[in-house]
C-alpha cells in the first residue's frame, strides 16, 4: 500500500520562486498547495488540512506573523516554517515567539529545508504517536475515553469539548504528577498568553465540576506552575 504523502501549505507572494520551491517539494514527494498572500493562504488553511505551513513574512493583504497567530488559534500543534528575507534578531524572536518550529532566511539550500521538514514531520507523527497511544483512563470511579471524547460514572456519561478533552487527556498522561501551565496552553491553546491562561482557568473549573461525583479524585492548582490529577492508585 503506498504510503500517504504529507501535504505543505506554502504561502509565498514571490511567485518565482513560490513556484520553484513547489515544484522541488513535490519532485521530494510532497504535496504543495501554493498561496500568494496571508489571506489567501488563511483561507486554504480553513478549507484543507496539512502537515506543516511554510510561511513568508512580508506579504500583501496579511503578513506571514499575522497569519501564523490564526493559524495557531485553529491548531495549535501544526508544525510551522518562517522562511524570510527578514534577518534582524527582533523578526527571528518574533517568529519564534509565535511558535514557530524554524525560522529560515532567505537565499537558503533547498536540500537543507527538505531535510528539516522531514525531521521536524517525524519528530511530530512520533509525539502523536505517544501521546494518544492510551486512549482510555481510569480516573478513581470514573472511566474516560478521550477518543470518544467520553467522561463516563455509574451509567451517567458527559461528553467533553475538544478543549476540555485534551485538557483531561493533558492532566491523565500526567497523573499525580505536575502538569506544567506553560506546557497545556502551548499544547492546546497554541500560547502561554495571559488571556489564554485565564481560558484554561475557566475549563480547569469545568473539568473539577465533572469529577465531583468522587471525592477521592481532585484537580489541585500549583500556584504558579500548574496542575495536578490527584487520582488514588
Amino acid at each position: 500500500m503506498e504510503k500517504e504523502k504529507n501535504k505543505v501549505l506554502l504561502v509565498e507572494d514571490d511567485t518565482n520562486f513560490g513556484q520553484v520551491l513547489k515544484n522541488y517539494l513535490e519532485l521530494n514527494d510532497f504535496v504543495v498547495e501554493l498561496a500568494r498572500d496571508g489571506i489567501l493562504g488563511l483561507a486554504a488553511f480553513r478549507r484543507e488540512k496539512f502537515d506543516i505551513c511554510l510561511l513568508d513574512v512580508m506579504m500583501p493583504n496579511m503578513d506571514g506573523f499575522t497569519l501564523a497567530e490564526e493559524i495557531r488559534n485553529v491548531d495549535p500543534d501544526i508544525p510551522l516554517f518562517f522562511l524570510s528575507a527578514k534577518s534582524m534578531k527582533e523578526d527571528i524572536l518574533t517568529g519564534y515567539k509565535l511558535g514557530a518550529d524554524d525560522y529560515i532566511t532567505k537565499p537558503f539550500d533547498s536540500e537543507v529545508l527538505l531535510l528539516k521538514i522531514r525531521a521536524v514531520l517525524k519528530r511530530n507523527q512520533e509525539l502523536q504517536e505517544k501521546q494518544h497511544s492510551q486512549i482510555e483512563f481510569v480516573i478513581g470511579n470514573y472511566h474516560f475515553n478521550s477518543k470518544l471524547r467520553t467522561l463516563q460514572i455509574e451509567g451517567n456519561s458527559q461528553t467533553l469539548s475538544p478543549k476540555e478533552n485534551e485538557l483531561l487527556l493533558m492532566l491523565c498522561e500526567y497523573k499525580n504528577d505536575l502538569l506544567p501551565r506553560d506546557a497545556a496552553l502551548k499544547r492546546i491553546w497554541g500560547s502561554d498568553t495571559y488571556f489564554n491562561g485565564r481560558s484554561m482557568d475557566v475549563y480547569i473549573a469545568k473539568l473539577r465540576k465533572y469529577l465531583k461525583e468522587d471525592s477521592t479524585v481532585e484537580i489541585v492548582n500549583i500556584h504558579g506552575n500548574g496542575f495536578r490529577l490527584v487520582v488514588p492508585e
